[in-house]
Parts: C-alpha cells; structure tokens; sequence
C-alpha cells in the first residue's frame, strides 16, 4: 500500500517536472523568439488608439519571421537565425557585404563596423567613368572618404564589389522645379486632381483614357495651374476587370492598360474600322450615356478594339513604329516579358475556370513559377498573346509620355504628378514575378483606430526589407523609376510605410498583426536620388496615425507632406475655428480634399453623411443625428474662419449654396510650396470618388464628370473658382 503511493507520488512528480520543464523551454523559446522578432525590425508591443497595450502572438511572430526568410519554428531555428542577422548586420566572416550602400554626398561611407578591410586598397568607378583610387586606415571600421557626385557608383576592394548610393541631402523640390521668373515673382504654384477614369471624351467607349489627360493638362495650364497630380496608373488585372481600384494594382512597375486611347494608337481611321468590327450594336454609345463606369463592359470593349488594332498593326504596321515597339520590348527585359505572360497566362487559365481569376496562387503548380518550363511552353505557344500585352505596355507607355510632354510644352513647371501605391495585390504579376522582393503571407492593413475599431487588412503585398537588401535594393529602384519616369512628381501613398507597416498574416484578423520596420534611411536617400535624376518632386500621403519625429524628418529630406482642409483644425483649443490660412505648414501640400474625403460642397451639404447613414457606418457612439447636428456646428466655425480670413464676408450660405469659392480661395493662401484641388471642386461637385470601408455599397472609382474634357473648365462658375484659387497662390496671369 505504502510502496503504490509512493509510486503514484514519484509518477506525479516526474510529471510536474516535465511540464515544469516543458513550458520553461516555451517561454525561453518565446523569448528567444521576441528577441530574433525584434532584431528583425518587428515590433513585439504596440499600443491601440485607446492605449492599450498588445503582445503580439507567438504565432503572428513565427509566421512573419517566414516569410522574412528567417526560419523560427524551433529553439535551434531561432538561435541559427539570430547569428546569420547579426553577422549580415556587421559584414562579419566570409558573409558578403550587400549589393548596394546608401550615403549622403560628401559624408564618409563605413561599409562594415569591423575592420575586415583594414589595410587593403581600393577603387570606386564612377557613373561616367572616372576612377579614384584609395586605401582603408590599418585599424578601425572600413571607412571610404566622402564622395562628392550623385549617382551609383562601384567600389571594388579585395575580390568585393558594391555599389554606393550617393544622394542629395533632399528631394528635388518645387522651388527646383519653378522658372527663374517664378521665383522672382513670388509665385506659389498650385495645380489640380484628376481621376483618368472619370474624364469624358469624344467616343471614349464610357471610360477616360490617356488622350483626354493630354486635352486636361493644356486646358489647366491655361488657367495657370503648374501641376495635374492623378492617381495611381500601376498595371492591373486585363482579365478580371471587376478589380479596377486603383490602389489594389498588379503591379506597380508597370502601367494600368485600360487607360489607352484607341484613337492614339493607329489614327482616326483605323479607329473608326475596328469599333465597326468589334462594336456593330453600338455598345460604345450606351457606355458613353450613363453617368457611372461600367468597368467591366467598358474595358472589354477597349481591350477588344485595341486587340484589333494590335493585329492590324502586326499586320501591316509602320516599319518605325515596329522598330521602336521591338526596342521597347528589349529594354522592358523579364520585367515586361514577365507581366505580359502573366496577363496572357491568367486570361486563358480563367476563361475555362473562373477560380483562377483570384491570381497566380490558384492557378495549377505549373504555371505558379514564371520561369518554370510549363511557362516557357505556354509562352512561345501563345507568343501573339504576350505580344498583344507587352504592345500595350508600349502604348501606356507612349501615352503618358505625351501628356506629360504636353504639360511642359503648355507651361506647366512641374506637369503630371503621380502616384505610388502603398503595395501590390499578392496574386497579380510583381508577386508573381518577383516572389523573393515581397513578403509572402503576410498583407498590408492597420491596426484598430477611431474609425475602424477592429482595423483592416487590405489584401496587398508588401517588399521584404531583407530581399531589398539583398537585392541591393532593385525592387525599390525599379517602382522608383517606374512612377517617376513620365512624371514631373510622385506622391507616395502611405509614405509611414517607409518607415513601418502593419502586417496581417493571410487569414487571421487584422488585430493579430504586427508593425515591421524598414530601411527607412536607405529608402528616403534613393527617393531623393531619383527625384534628382528625373526633377521631379516628392510628396508623401502622411494622414494617419504618425510615428513621432517622423514628419520632422520627411520635411528635412524635402519630402511634402499633406495637409487637408478639414484636419486643419485647432482641435487643442475646444470650439475653435479652422486654423487660419498663414498658420498652415510651409512644407506640406496643401489641398482641399483628397478621393478619400468629401468634396466642399459634399460636405457642407452632408452628402457624407447621407452615405453613411445609407449604409450604416456610424461609429459605436455616433448617430446620424448626432453628426448632423455637429456638422451644423462646423459649418459655422468654417464660416467664421473664411470670414476671418479676408476670402468671405456675410451671413453663413445656405446649405444649398456651399462656399467653394472661399474655400478654395482659403487653401490657396497658405504657404504651402503647392497647393491642389480635386477637379470635383474645381467643378463644384458633390459626390467624392471614393468611400472609405465601402467596396459594392458605395461607386467608388466611377463617377464620370459632368462634361467633356475639352469644356470642362469652361463656363463662368469654373472660372471663378480657379481664379480664387490662383490669386490665393499670387498668380497674376
């Protein structure tokens, strides 16, 4: 009896001490796994909008160390890839140094923070191919004297070779951009916003097209703006055109197709005989009535007219024209080669099975790697196909080119300004082509806040900061030069992301994510390179919630950031007005309002209101009633504050009579280097073009504009408004 209790105790202790030992190995797992999190640059703790503190999951953990090529699943796992950062961190052993080394011009350059080169020669090959020669001190880090020139240049030292990044102290600004004459004068540039899809123009199947930027940036230059900022123009998805917002790309290195115009591409003529081969019924006539885009009718009605054109010009094209399509074709390399067989790919997988639209990740295992053999064959069996996608790469191309050529040809010192989305759909062709640039499972979205309390997650892909690095930051260089390269001026959405991201991983709630920090530095130097070498300007979309100094340093590194009319107001002293025009920052865009936002006469109607009463997005202590009357209440403030401003005087308008010749006027007294207004404004429209949280309740991306492109800013009332504008900038015509 004695002997059996005496077993049975003997029995529970081995097993308290098993599970004692048990979860001591977990928690000194967890913590070995915090500690390789944060060396990582993901964020372990955060705190919600309420204060609250979170401990990202072990989970969340494990899965973003994954995906960051840093395998984590064990106590050994996680101790290997803590000694592989730290010796990538330090350049240490036989490790190799990266591909590419940022600086600043005319500071020295430490390549590693040992002294693996102490001693040894080297010799940097410029860009235009001068050398110098030179020689690292015998102790000490590995220091390279200062560089004095911009441009990536090659250093070789002992068998290694590197590039060094030198760039500007800052971007490429707008006073950079002004004329001598400008800048004499005092003037502060101000500009309009556009959305291409909303234009209207002479046959234009129901859909804007590139033809009418060029019509719109002639006619706004006329008024005197200096810049037409649009939104984003990245690639999307030809086969599944239900996917038509802009922000949720296929990829950001190349360009949105749909936007051709048909008309630009072969002439008049050949034209007028494709629309009556593939348009007999008239499609295109009841298209062009309706006052939405149908995104789906109309862009497969272009595309079906630019297959056409595709052909004829295959066919019988001009041999120039050929020559220059052929060389195009070359220079876009397997970047542009990549995209077009994805697009051919993804139209023939999904016209038998409409599972495969969702992207590369549902598609058979054969197609899933770009350069697999099964992707060779499909390819040179259907190389008309890819051709027909990289020829309408070529004429997105040419297309932009020519408006922005036609912006500084009418006088417009900057032009096209455009816009850089913050990520990539995870099953379009940039992840597809280039899996090992991006970070696989994981999505962009942001943590709970006031307006969305359980956070979101929008289904896009994110670059990994170690395949930048790795890569000696290509990935980045490559959208850089994409965005920039038929523009005057990018505007950066969610700039924050260059700094930190919340990611999601695929599947779990937004809550579960976690923030992961990027080469901030590195990236804001390759930025200002690049505005440099294209002059063109940088802004950066900094709404949101804002990590502290960071604003500071955008601002030092030139980088504009954004300021809207109504978060412009003096929120810490309770019942003030809007902040009065000479107190706005002076390095900052200032606008109006954005797509994301309502116009001046939607607000001061509350046609915001309206929407969200009609779809029932009122906060957890929030009412309709409640909104309306605290609207009421701002009106008044907005009132005072133009009132107040010297840009209106008198009673308060009635809500039928919104004060957008004030407000306008208002936002263009501010000191900002450059001051935009949407085109709805300019037009005194109601409805904003996007609803934020809505996705089929709401027309988001298409709304078309009350008149054709070459009118659009004619007419009294449209004068008026721009006039104030400009005069708010110290334009004198």
């Amino acid at each position: 009896m004695d002997d059996h209790h005496s077993g049975d105790a003997s029995t529970e202790e081995l097993r308290r001490a098993t599970d004692e030992a048990r979860m001591a190995e977990d928690e000194a797992t967890a913590t070995a796994l915090r500690g390789l999190a944060e060396e990582a640059g993901v964020t372990t703790v955060w705190q919600d909008y309420r204060g609250l503190t979170h401990t990202v999951s072990s989970a969340t953990l494990r899965v973003m160390m994954g995906a960051l090529d840093l395998p984590a699943k064990t106590l050994d796992d996680i101790v290997a890839s803590r000694t592989r950062l730290a010796a990538e961190s330090q350049g240490l052993g036989n490790d190799p140094l990266p591909p590419l080394i940022t600086t600043v011009v005319n500071a020295p350059i430490a390549l590693t923070s040992g002294t693996r080169f102490a001693g040894e020669s080297y010799r940097i090959t410029f860009e235009d191919g001068d050398t110098r020669d030179g020689r690292f001190a015998d102790d000490g880090a590995s220091i390279v004297d200062a560089i004095d020139r911009l441009g990536y240049h090659v250093l070789e030292c002992d068998g290694v070779s590197l590039t060094l990044a030198v760039a500007p102290g800052r971007c490429f600004g707008v006073d950079d951009a002004l004329s001598d004459v400008g800048r004499e004068r005092g003037e502060r540039p101000w500009g309009l916003a556009a959305q291409i899809y909303s234009l209207v123009d002479e046959h234009d199947g129901g859909l804007g097209h590139y033809g009418a930027l060029v019509t719109l940036v002639r006619h706004a230059a006329r008024h005197g703006a200096s810049a037409l900022a649009i939104s984003p123009v990245h690639a999307m998805f030809s086969a599944d055109l239900n996917r038509f917002s802009p922000y949720g790309p296929s990829s950001r290195l190349l360009t949105n197709v749909l936007h051709v115009d048909p008309r630009g591409v072969l002439g008049d003529d050949a034209f007028d005989e494709a629309s009556k081969a593939v348009d007999p019924d008239g499609e295109r006539e009841r298209l062009e009535a309706l006052p939405l885009v149908d995104w789906p009718a109309a862009s497969q009605l272009r595309l079906a007219l630019l297959r056409r054109l595709f052909d004829r010009f295959v066919a019988d094209g001009e041999p120039d024209a050929q020559a220059e399509f052929a060389t195009f074709r070359r220079r876009g390399g397997d970047v542009l080669e990549s995209h077009a067989r994805f697009e051919a790919l993804h139209a023939h997988l999904s016209a038998d099975d409409a599972s495969m639209l969702g992207g590369w990740r549902d598609w058979p295992l054969e197609f899933r790697d770009p350069h697999a053999p099964g992707v060779l064959a499909f390819a040179e069996e259907h190389a008309a196909d890819v051709a027909f996608h990289a020829f309408l790469q070529w004429q997105a191309h040419r297309q932009l080119a020519a408006a922005q050529r036609a912006a500084r040809e009418a006088g417009m010192a900057i032009g096209i300004v455009s816009d850089l989305a913050v990520g990539a759909d995870g099953g379009g062709s940039q992840v597809w082509s280039r899996p090992r640039d991006m970070l696989m499972g994981l999505s962009i979205g942001a943590p709970p806040d006031l307006i969305n309390a359980v956070g979101q997650s929008w289904g896009l892909s994110a670059f990994s900061p170690r395949g930048l690095r790795a890569s000696g930051f290509k990935p980045w260089i490559d959208m850089l030069r994409a965005a920039f390269g038929n523009a005057g001026g990018i505007r950066i959405d969610h700039v924050l992301g260059l700094n930190r991201l919340w990611l999601v991983p695929d599947g779990a709630a937004a809550v579960e994510g976690a923030y992961l920090r990027y080469p901030f530095d590195d990236l804001l130097r390759l930025v200002a390179l690049e505005s440099w070498r294209h002059r063109a300007i940088v802004i950066g979309e900094d709404l949101g919630t804002v990590p502290e100094g960071l604003p500071e340093r955008l601002a030092a590194a030139g980088l504009l950031g954004i300021r809207v009319l109504w978060f412009e107001r003096m929120w810490h002293v309770p019942g003030q007005p809007y902040r009065p025009p000479h107190e706005w920052s002076n390095g900052a865009l200032a606008v109006t309002a954005t797509h994301d936002v309502p116009t001046i006469a939607g607000w001061w109607q509350g046609r915001d209101i309206d929407w969200r009463a009609k779809l029932g997005l009122f906060g957890e202590h929030s009412s309709e009633e409640i909104e309306r009357a605290a609207r009421e209440t701002e009106r008044s403030m907005l009132w005072h504050s133009l009132c107040a401003a010297g840009v209106a005087a008198g009673e308060r308008p009635a809500i039928d009579h919104p004060p957008v010749v004030a407000a306008l006027h208002f936002v263009g007294r501010t000191p900002a280097p450059l001051a935009l207004a949407p085109l709805e404004d300019a037009l005194g429209v109601v409805e904003q073009p996007n609803v934020p949280g809505t996705v089929a309740t709401h027309p988001n991306w298409r709304s078309r504009l009350p008149a054709p492109v070459g009118r659009l800013l004619e007419g009294d009332a449209v004068a008026e408004r721009l006039r104030a504008f400009g005069e708010g900038r110290g334009y004198r015509g």
